[in-house]
């Protein structure tokens, strides 16, 4: 049994090795999304190959086949008629949320974040307080009932140390007591807006679903209480459940105040600052539909937002419909404002160097 437990151990630090290695290809990647459970995330990962002997004559021992020096012999399935053989296939690798994260600090070098503020728990944690001479059969505690019982029976005389036989009875009885606490825990909530107008196109919403995905997994690793909320805008602003964000496809003209206002409702109405780590994500490629919109935007960010927000972010994607103006405009606003953090997202493989953009300062 020991055996297989260091192997499967060694399994485990062999495909998280391989994770780590094309951990850019799966952050560029939209297929994770849908794979997400409520505590374990399934990657697809090439399978990873156990050595095996095989009996016969050896024709040709490694590198004496056909080819020159330096030659690769090609990729399965390329060059290749059709045949009866089973392919490669890919190996769904199921990590927690928690080895996700870990995974993703330690390549991006993402400092641990120190939370701030807390609230009571919603759970409720039960905590034995002490011994009680009634209570339910399940919470009988063996050791203090013999003890009692012992010290019956020899104050009575009855016990026998030649036959040390104690029987308790109904008044040996104890039991653990216990009272229901809440308890203080740090406390997150992130709320995140994408642009889903016209100009937002489909590779454009893909690399934001991508992105928010593994900026969850890191935030959701470091609090205990954590709670996400969703908003969709183009002229107008929604908040939706995080299925509807994931896989809606609208389109429209683009007004970025109207996510901005209902984000700052939010947070005002749910999240009181002195109790909640908060964190305002805004995604869109720039595009605003007038200045006057803008200056809005600007207000609110400076005004209901930074007073209140551990750090408000803004990733820009990259479109060929967008005027990418948006970033301009909030970078000449808070240059130099540590809780401002900008970055702009040119293309799938940016989303790795956008992410420790957003989250290498660890506030």
């Amino acid at each position: 049994m020991l055996n297989i437990d260091q192997d499967l151990s060694r399994f485990k630090d062999i495909v998280k090795g391989r994770v780590r290695k094309d951990l850019r290809k799966y952050m560029s990647s939209s297929e994770m999304i849908g794979k997400q459970g409520k505590e374990l995330v399934s990657i697809p990962i090439h399978q990873v190959g156990i050595p095996r002997l095989r009996y016969g004559k050896n024709e040709n021992g490694i590198g004496q086949g056909d080819g020159e020096e330096g030659e690769g012999a090609g990729q399965p399935g390329e060059g290749q008629q059709a045949g009866d053989q089973p392919g490669e296939h890919l190996l769904e690798v199921e990590f927690t949320v928690d080895e996700l994260a870990q995974i993703l600090g330690e390549e991006l070098e993402l400092p641990r974040i120190e939370p701030k503020g807390s609230q009571e728990s919603d759970a409720a944690n039960a905590r034995y307080k002490g011994i009680t001479r009634q209570g339910p059969e399940s919470l009988r505690h063996g050791k203090r009932t013999y003890k009692q019982a012992l010290k019956r029976s020899i104050a009575s005389g009855a016990f026998n140390p030649n036959k040390p036989v104690v029987v308790p009875i109904k008044d040996d009885r104890r039991y653990r007591h216990y009272v229901v606490e809440k308890e203080p825990r740090s406390a997150c909530v992130v709320v995140y807006m994408m642009d889903v107008s016209g100009s937002m196109g489909r590779e454009q919403k893909e690399i934001v679903r991508s992105e928010v995905f593994w900026i969850d997994t890191w935030l959701r690793h470091h609090y205990e209480g954590f709670e996400a909320r969703f908003i969709i805008h183009d002229a107008a602003a929604r908040e939706v459940d995080r299925d509807t964000f994931f896989r809606t496809r609208e389109s429209g003209g683009t007004l970025i105040s109207s996510a901005y206002k209902l984000c700052a409702e939010i947070i005002d109405k749910d999240y009181p600052s002195s109790d909640w780590n908060i964190y305002p994500f805004h995604f869109s490629d720039g595009d605003n539909a007038t200045r006057s919109d803008t200056r809005t935007c600007l207000e609110i960010v400076k005004n209901k937002l930074l007073p209140v927000a551990n750090q408000f972010s803004y990733a820009q994607v990259e479109s060929v419909y967008g005027s990418g103006q948006f970033i301009k405009d909030l970078r000449g606003e808070f240059e130099g404002d540590e809780a401002v953090v900008l970055s702009r997202i040119p293309d799938r493989d940016a989303i790795m160097d956008s992410i420790k953009e957003l989250l290498g300062k660890g506030r």
